[in-house]
């Protein structure tokens, strides 16, 4: 209270969540326990799962959805940040927004942007649209530009995650592009980029030349 919460530890704040400890440990030590399950780094234990934390003794279900229900609000609130500036003008200005919607997934997923005349996001419409395993995902693009024409959306932009690390696109992902382009110009849509992420940045098609030749 006198401090405020910067004051405080990543175990500190986390024994405020956990409220009580163990008979052989308080709070804030099972809380370091948490820390190095995930090798004490907080966006690694944003990454697991309310199993994962149950792992702990001392962390019971209430315990562990209350955790992971505060790292998803850390999460949302990073990415509520980009929303300050709404409006995609380059594939860094998308990125910052779409990291930290996707850092977090041990699988690929894919998300849509869909982008009025302006370059402002039509937040409500940017979805997950499928999710597959931890290597591949499968996107069909006849949705993607269903979504668009439903939301009379001007352009958009594509983004997916890769859980490996490795920014560089695949032969799967070049030959999806190709089809949203092909696609996106039948429609009279403009397809701004693909935008690849990671724990380490980013890729752009567009940035790399790829998009032209798509």
């Amino acid at each position: 209270m006198l401090k405020g919460p910067r004051a405080l530890s990543e175990a500190e704040l986390l024994a405020i969540l956990i409220r009580i400890g163990r008979k052989d440990k308080s709070a804030v030590e099972i809380a370091r326990e948490l820390l190095r399950l995930s090798k004490n780094d907080i966006n690694e234990l944003g990454k697991r799962s309310v199993r994962d934390l149950m792992k702990i003794k001392g962390i019971g279900l209430a315990k562990a959805v209350t955790i992971a229900a505060s790292l998803e609000l850390g999460r949302r609130r990073q990415s509520a940040a980009s929303l300050k500036k709404p409006i995609i003008k380059d594939s860094r200005t998308a990125a910052a927004y779409l990291g930290p919607l996707l850092e977090d997934y041990t699988y690929e997923v894919f998300v849509v942007l869909y982008l009025n005349q302006g370059g402002r996001i039509k937040q409500e419409h940017i979805e997950i649209l499928s999710q597959g395993g931890i290597t591949s995902t499968v996107v069909d693009p006849r949705i993607v530009f269903k979504k668009a024409l439903e939301v009379g959306a001007v352009s958009i932009i594509v983004c997916h995650n890769h859980p490996s690390g490795n920014l560089q696109p695949s032969l799967a992902d070049k030959n999806l592009t190709t089809k949203l382009h092909e696609g996106a110009k039948f429609l009279d849509i403009k397809l701004l980029d693909h935008i690849i992420v990671g724990d380490k940045g980013y890729f752009s098609f567009a940035d790399s030349g790829l998009l032209q030749s798509s």
